[in-house]
């Protein structure tokens, strides 16, 4: 498809007199990576809420794909193809690795295959295989999500997201906590992802959004402030 996997119009929203996103619009193109920076307090994850469905907007409008999702809830953002991951790590940490990875690609599976046993859940597993191969998790494929290290478990969060085939993938300041090594493999694993999905990105790095990104905005006070390569 030509055109821009996911345009943000003018999108606002208030609380009380405090205009958290206020007018905010910018474009990001297909297997690229764009990144939204700001000082805390900015409105950067509001936004995030508002584009997967989190928050309903008070104003503007979104698309993905050119289909209007203003104000659709996030289960129909995620079928129309985005997923997103948290700034606090979102993963069941009573489950292994391989299980988080399993529930997520569920929804690969025809919802006629509900109720069968998860052993006939053929494309989830072998989803749930090659996510433990490309993020260099099967070593610890059953281990309990909440004994893996902080970088260990942002992974996860990462690969838990990308296990539903998205075309959009939300990271919210996916290196937080991390080490230098740490960042650094991150960084080097959303280049990579970047081949296969759009990413849009929030950090706080700026080191690392300039070498990353393809596009950045930048907002202050709820306020889209700049936006450019």
């Amino acid at each position: 498809m030509t055109g821009p996997v996911l345009d943000v119009r003018a999108l606002g929203i208030a609380f009380g007199g405090l205009k958290a996103v206020d007018q905010v619009s910018f474009s990001a193109q297909r297997n690229r990576i764009t990144t939204v920076i700001g000082p805390n307090g900015a409105g950067k994850s509001t936004l995030f809420n508002l584009i997967s469905g989190a928050l309903k907007p008070k104003s503007g409008q979104l698309l993905i794909d050119g289909v209007d999702m203003t104000g659709a809830s996030p289960a129909r953002t995620k079928a129309a193809g985005l997923s997103r991951s948290f700034q606090i790590t979102n993963l069941f940490f009573e489950l292994t690795v391989a299980e988080n990875l399993r529930m997520a690609a569920q929804v690969l599976e025809p919802k006629a295959l509900a109720f069968l046993p998860l052993r006939r859940s053929i494309r989830a597993l072998a989803k749930t295989a090659e996510m433990l191969e490309r993020f260099h998790l099967g070593h610890k494929r059953d281990e309990f999500a909440g004994n893996l290290s902080h970088g260990d478990q942002r992974r996860l969060e990462i690969a838990v997201c990308l296990a539903s085939e998205p075309k959009i993938l939300l990271l919210d300041e996916p290196t937080q906590g991390m080490s230098h090594a740490d960042t650094a493999d991150t960084a080097a694993l959303v280049r990579e992802l970047s081949r296969d999905v759009s990413v849009l990105l929030i950090e706080h790095d700026i080191g690392l959004v300039m070498d990353l990104s393809d596009h950045v905005v930048v907002m202050h006070q709820g306020r889209k402030l700049a936006e450019g390569p």
